[in-house]
């Protein structure tokens, strides 16, 4: 296996989560936060203020021979506005921001081209906000926060709102939907 990862900021890390566990060639997801203020470990209570510049993401372990970063964007950009600034749906502040996080500067280039491309064809209407970062800071979530979609899908917010995500992941992208 060629292993990769990359850390996404696509709004709730609930919905993020769900879909790309779902994603062939994705070994592992972890939720998580990111690029805040502080190299301290934060609380999701601390983060929910929205005041210490962390970003709820998740890292998402690939085999680069199965998927590519590339691959695993365009799901990201489908399923998340890349162009809302600090807002995804009714979760806003800074913390739901849409970013791409790398520690590979290969990763950076492609990041950039993507969005790049993304603008020049005219895919969205506004301006995509989307940060493209080196990736700092990095905690993983608390425990209950892990595989938050699949322990919970009764609880409302999966239902109205993950399962949306996962559902449209099925709809556009089937050829990377594991089996």
């Amino acid at each position: 296996m060629t292993s990769s990862i990359i850390t996404l900021g696509g709004g709730c890390f609930w919905c993020t989560e769900a879909v790309f566990q779902r994603v062939l060639g994705v070994t592992s997801v972890e939720s998580g936060y990111c690029n805040g203020l502080s190299s301290a470990r934060p609380s999701y209570e601390q983060v929910c203020r929205g005041d210490t510049g962390f970003n709820e993401v998740v890292r998402v372990e690939y085999d680069r021979k199965v998927i590519g970063l590339r691959q695993l964007l365009e799901v990201f950009f489908a399923i998340h506005d890349p162009t809302s600034l600090n807002r995804q749906g009714n979760d806003t502040g800074t913390q739901y921001r849409s970013g791409i996080y790398y520690s590979d500067k290969d990763d950076q280039v492609v990041a950039t081209q993507f969005i790049a491309e993304a603008t020049s064809l005219g895919h969205y209407d506004k301006h995509i906000v989307t940060e493209v970062l080196p990736l700092t800071h990095y905690w993983p979530a608390e425990d209950y926060h892990q595989n938050y979609f699949v322990n919970h899908p009764e609880q409302g917010y999966c239902t109205f709102v993950v399962a949306p995500k996962v559902r449209k992941l099925g709809q556009h992208f089937q050829q990377w939907l594991k089996t």
